[in-house]
């Protein structure tokens, strides 16, 4: 049985009783569709971020880049992520849209799968690992970028039904 605090909050469900990790069980639940959304942002100066629109980089095509590799890290979450479920993705997509007032570019994943479980760590480590390919596609011209507001947007499906952050 998971542990709960004193104060009877809900259960860390990959604490078993004696404090331990564990993979949660799954096997019993149901296989419905799943969808998760996630979004980040990479903070750059104006200048780095039009070299990054023009096709300039000298790395190459930074957002398509980044894009592929934040669709790869999705499939490989469980590999990354200790406890995580390895899951049959039916659908990534990752969209990465340049934003002159930020200035920077948002990052933002959609993931889905039919399963017993949820996909919210696949689309939060498709948005950090497109965030950091950026990061590491620019950072010779610009070590000052930063990557923030990771975070999950919403939840579709499953047992704990919708969720969608407050804006």
């Amino acid at each position: 049985m998971p542990r709960r605090s004193s104060r009877d909050e809900p259960a860390l469900t990959h604490i078993d009783a004696k404090g331990d990790a564990r993979m949660v069980d799954v096997s019993a639940k149901a296989a419905t569709e799943r969808t998760a959304v996630a979004e980040g942002r990479v903070v750059m100066s104006k200048a780095t971020l039009e070299l990054i629109v023009s096709g300039n980089a000298k790395k190459g095509d930074v957002l398509g880049t980044a894009r592929v590799a934040g669709i790869m890290a999705a499939k490989r979450t469980s590999d990354l992520i200790p406890l995580c479920h390895p899951l049959a993705l039916s659908k990534v997509t990752l969209d990465i849209t340049p934003d002159k007032n930020l200035p920077g570019c948002i990052v933002r994943a959609a993931v889905k799968v039919t399963g017993p479980t949820g996909v919210e760590m696949e689309a939060l480590t498709a948005v950090s690992v497109a965030c950091l390919t950026i990061y590491d596609m620019i950072k010779a011209v610009e070590r000052g970028v930063h990557i923030e507001g990771i975070h999950l947007v919403e939840k579709i499906g499953g047992k704990s039904g919708h969720y969608r952050a407050e804006d």
